[in-house]
């Protein structure tokens, strides 16, 4: 539980938790407007409209996650989740740099993705049903 947490780690995870989120609700915007540059990504992967709504309502949740402080650990896999399929997405079909923003998306992706492994790591005893591995 968050309660477990030392000053440092409620620091990190506050930190990491506004980061993330924001840089995902910064993107809602253009993924909900069908701004330009949105719909060019999502075309390049064949995936126009519906994945950018699906990824938009993803990213929307996992903010809210981060946000919530008993769902920061739902909100640190959601992200992780997100920012991973958006990495891949890069890697593969997409390219780094988009539409010249030489690589700007795809280091938001990868912040957004360090910061929610981040959240995810530090508050992993509140997930319902974990165990600690043993040592075998």
């Amino acid at each position: 539980p968050a309660e477990t947490l030392t000053r440092k780690q409620r620091i990190v995870s506050w930190v990491c938790c506004l980061i993330a989120a924001v840089i995902m609700i910064e993107t809602l915007f253009f993924k909900f407007t069908g701004a330009p540059e949105s719909k060019y990504i999502f075309s390049k992967m064949g995936t126009e409209p519906w994945m950018r709504w699906v990824q938009g309502i993803w990213e929307l949740l996992a903010s809210i996650g981060l946000l919530w402080p008993r769902m920061r650990w739902a909100g640190g896999i959601l992200t992780t989740g997100a920012m991973l399929a958006a990495i891949l997405s890069h890697m593969t079909w997409l390219g780094y740099s988009i539409q010249g923003d030489h690589g700007l998306l795809f280091g938001m992706a990868v912040t957004t993705f360090g910061c929610g492994l981040t959240v995810l790591f530090l508050h992993r005893e509140s997930i319902p049903n974990y165990q600690r591995m043993t040592s075998w």
